[in-house]
């Protein structure tokens, strides 16, 4: 950059751009000689301190990155200040509803309600609500938005009131897409020029999200990552996250792909390999000669699945892939060459042949990548796409022979889903000519499959039809179903008639095929035990087999009328054509016009909202409900205490099965609890729809049917044995028994918990349960940081103490000495096992606590009663 700085201070810079001169950190200067060295996140990192930090806390944090490469690793921390916060509808309404209830404080307090603004801009996109009620027909995807908005009028009303009430909260509507699509075809900007105290700046475009797939935008150039709706609220109110300077692990591809292969299979390549490797928490960035050998589109998915294999991000850095893929979707000229200066002058543009100072460094050979899947229950498990036959036969199956009717593993759900898969064209065009060269075939699909199409882009549709391949994904069942997340998010709808009928006779077990991005039991719907991810064109491929245990490298999809057999071979389309057709099909108009088009949804229009400061609860709502948790009489959880465990559970906890958000089941304690409260039991709609409601995601939790209880194995689903009665009751009637006596409850779980979506309320489904530490074998980073911000302490038990703390029986207990003072970054904490007849078995479990701030939240009760003391000056 000129040395033409600005004032007294070295590190600001003069950059010359589109007629005019800005001023940008000069990051270079500031890190020194060792600045080219450092990974393109870490320089990231330092210009956000530069601009967001000051004096000798700046300092400290600048010199913290500067030693970072001597070992590659730091235990520093650092102030991380986003630019912007992307939010979507079901974890935008829980953190809403924090506000308003909030606000509802601040005034029983005698302060000003308004006091209470958001600083950044919030972007919630609603995607996560639709629902594949009608498929298979041309309307499909009119007819799910009009079910949609009626079923979620009430919470739609509530986030309207939100955009009005609160500065910088901005709303886009259903059928505008999904939310990280829309972030890589309209909201981001990759270099923003932003303006403070009359000095118009150039900055890179930093961002979080209240989702785990906010990496997406990674594939991009720009850094943003997921986090908890707790941390993203601190965030809005200005107050900047700490973290600790992150390991970086450099992934360095080689090679280019394969002819046939595509971004999924390579997706679930590097998800298998960095699992295997561990890299939970840290920064993954991609560098070397392969990476220009990837478009956006291809990067985008493989950035998307960073929670799948545990990072926090999976970085591309800017090149001129970039600034193809931002002309390519209507972004301006004056918009591409303020990147390319901007990138170019700050030294962020990629080198594919630097090798910076990484962690460690993971090798991978794009051309060694072949086609595959994943699954049957986690992403990271992968397998030829052949060898699905064999993962099959490792499962029960069904109780009874089908006796022929239909399969043992019947394809029930066919879902080209979810912006992992979507978002890319060359995946939905591939998924459309396969769609072409089975219907010129005559290949249908079996009755018993429900499919659907559900881009996370308006303009998918555009360009699908511009290439004439509309009709083709019709004939074969894959009419457009509406934009937005549905079977990825557990929205599939009901099965088909025939499946249902031939589950509930134990003839056949149902398979979910789906191009998301995750495959945990039950997840995709609370019938559906098994599920493989795997690429656009191969979901319509075992659409059209209909049976999920065909080995499709070998045996036929299907016979055609004359017996012939058709093989995949016959039907996959070449590199070529693929790259014809997306030449055909594209035209950056689509984007911003197909946008603007579904933002003017008359439908949306009419959903009328509130007016006023503070928001009118309804007493006899059964969707919002003022949470309790949002006071000021809420405190600590430290102290010294010895508490019963509530649950016991194994490795791989999820937060679907903390806290489920698919369909309500109709025969439920939940589904019980609504019908009382004269809601219709066969139009309960999803968990997710009633995260405003406490009352409802408290009674909630923890239930799935795949989860298994290791204190008590036979209980029913969402049951847990209250240790002093020896009765078994759902859990929230014990934790109602444990906090009427004055008794302290804990959780003990195994490997990776709380591993999946961000969701806050698997914490604070948590706290209201009354629990007030978690035991752990490992914590997933988002479920961690949202445990802190609940106040739950989070602790890692030691590893030669795991068998003794998963086979706790009902009447022992765990006692911990956990006051404020001893909690610091990753402190030991004396505990112990306390059995039933008396005895004591000590350990020291470690604190998974990683700042200063962390500390700080759980002193103080969590996110909430911090928000509010600072508020209100206390």
């Amino acid at each position: 950059m000129s040395a033409a700085a600005a004032g007294s201070d070295p590190c600001i810079a003069s950059l010359s751009v589109n007629g005019e001169v800005l001023q940008a950190v000069d990051i270079e200067r500031a890190v020194g000689a060792g600045f080219a060295r450092l990974p393109v996140v870490l320089r990231l990192l330092a210009e956000n301190v530069q601009r967001n930090m000051a004096g000798q806390e700046r300092e400290q944090a600048t010199d913290a990155l500067r030693n970072w490469l001597a070992t590659g690793s730091s235990t520093a921390e650092i102030e991380f200040l986003p630019t912007r916060v992307l939010m979507h509808d079901t974890t935008s309404t829980p953190a809403l509803v924090d506000i308003a209830a909030m606000r509802d404080t601040l005034a029983e307090s005698g302060a000003d309600p308004m006091a209470l603004n958001p600083l950044l801009r919030v972007d919630v996109s609603i995607d996560h609500s639709l629902a594949v009620e009608e498929y298979g027909r041309s309307d499909a995807a009119a007819r799910n938005i009009k079910h949609e908005i009626r079923r979620n009028r009430e919470r739609y009303q509530f986030l309207k009131w939100a955009s009005k009430a609160m500065n910088g909260v901005h709303i886009n509507p259903p059928g505008t897409g999904i939310m990280h699509t829309i972030n890589l075809e309209q909201l981001a900007t990759v270099v923003s020029v932003v303006e403070k105290d009359g000095v118009r700046w150039a900055v890179p475009d930093m961002m979080v999200g209240t989702d785990s797939h906010t990496p997406m935008i990674n594939g991009l150039g720009v850094l943003g990552w997921g986090v908890g709706g707790l941390e993203a609220q601190t965030v809005m109110f200005g107050m900047p996250a700490t973290l600790r300077i992150p390991d970086v692990v450099g992934v360095r591809l080689t090679g280019e792909l394969a002819a046939g292969t595509l971004a999924t299979d390579l997706a679930l390549a590097v998800t298998q390999r960095l699992r295997d490797v561990g890299v939970t928490g840290e920064f993954v960035e991609f560098f070397g000669l392969g990476v220009s050998t990837l478009s956006v589109g291809e990067r985008a998915v493989v950035a998307n699945m960073a929670p799948e294999y545990g990072a926090t991000t999976g970085y591309f850095p800017i090149d001129g892939h970039v600034l193809d893929y931002l002309a390519g979707t209507g972004r301006s000229a004056e918009q591409t060459r303020l990147v390319e200066a901007y990138a170019r002058q700050a030294g962020l543009w990629f080198d594919p042949s630097a090798t910076p100072v990484y962690t460690r460094i993971v090798d991978v050979d794009l051309s060694a990548v072949a086609m595959h899947a994943a699954g049957p229950r986690r992403p990271q498990d992968l397998l030829p796409y052949g060898g699905i036959r064999k993962a099959l036969e490792k499962e029960a199956g069904p109780a009874k022979a089908g006796g022929g009717v239909m399969p043992d593993f019947p394809v029930a759900l066919a879902a080209i889903t979810s912006c992992t898969n979507t978002s890319d064209p060359r995946l939905l065009i591939a998924a459309g000519l396969l769609a072409r060269n089975a219907r010129s075939r005559g290949l249908t699909v079996p009755d018993w499959v429900k499919t659907s199409l559900a881009p996370g882009s308006p303009a998918a549709a555009s360009y699908l039809r511009r290439a004439g391949l509309i009709d083709d994904l019709a004939s074969v069942g894959f009419d457009i179903v509406g934009f937005g997340c549905t079977t990825c998010i557990g929205n599939p709808g009901p099965l088909t008639p025939v499946i249902a009928k031939a589950q509930a006779h134990g003839v056949s077990e149902p398979v979910a095929i789906l191009s998301g991005n995750r495959n945990f039991p039950g997840r995709v719907h609370p019938d559906v035990e098994l599920s493989f991810i795997m690429s656009p064109p191969l979901v319509v491929a075992f659409a059209l087999a209909g049976d999920a245990k065909l080995d499709l490298s070998e045996e036929p999809v299907q016979h055609a009328a004359d017996g012939a057999p058709v093989y995949l071979r016959d039907l996959w389309p070449s590199r070529d054509e693929i790259d014809a057709f997306v030449a055909k099909a594209n035209d950056p108009a689509d984007f911003r016009r197909d946008f603007a088009i579904a933002s003017r949804d008359p439908q949306w229009k009419r959903v009328e909202a509130p007016d006023g400061a503070q928001y009118p609860w309804d007493d006899a709502s059964t969707i919002l409900r003022r949470p309790p948790f949002a006071s000021l009489t809420e405190g600590s959880l430290l102290g010294e205490f010895t508490a019963h465990p509530l649950l016991v559970l194994g490795d791989d906890i999820t937060t679907d099965h903390i806290s489920p958000a698919s369909a309500i089941p109709p025969a439920s304690g939940v589904a019980d609890f609504l019908v009382d409260r004269g809601e219709d039991r066969a139009d309960l709609n999803v968990f997710a729809s009633r995260r405003g409601n406490w009352e409802v995601m408290v009674r909630g939790a923890f239930h799935n049917k795949s989860l298994r209880n290791l204190l008590q194995p036979e209980a029913p689903v969402a049951h847990t044995v209250h240790a002093p009665s020896n009765e078994t009751l759902p859990i929230w009637d014990a934790a109602l028994r444990y906090r009427d006596a004055g008794d302290s409850v804990v959780m003990v779980a195994g490997e990776r918990y709380g591993m999946g979506s961000s969701r806050d309320w698997a914490a604070k489904a948590q706290r209201l349960l009354g629990v007030r530490a978690v035991i752990a074998a490992s914590f997933e980073r988002i479920h961690r940081s949202n445990l802190i911000g609940m106040g739950i302490l989070p602790l890692v038990m030691p590893a030669d103490m795991r068998a003794k703390l998963l086979s706790l029986a009902p009447g022992d207990r765990i006692a911990l000495d956990a006051p404020e003072e001893r909690i610091h970054p990753r402190a030991g904490i004396a505990a112990a096992i306390v059995r039933a007849d008396g005895s004591r078995e000590p350990f020291t479990a470690i604190a998974a606590v990683e700042t200063g701030l962390e500390c700080d939240l759980l002193a103080v009760g969590g996110v909430i009663p911090m928000i509010l003391r600072r508020t209100l000056g206390s």
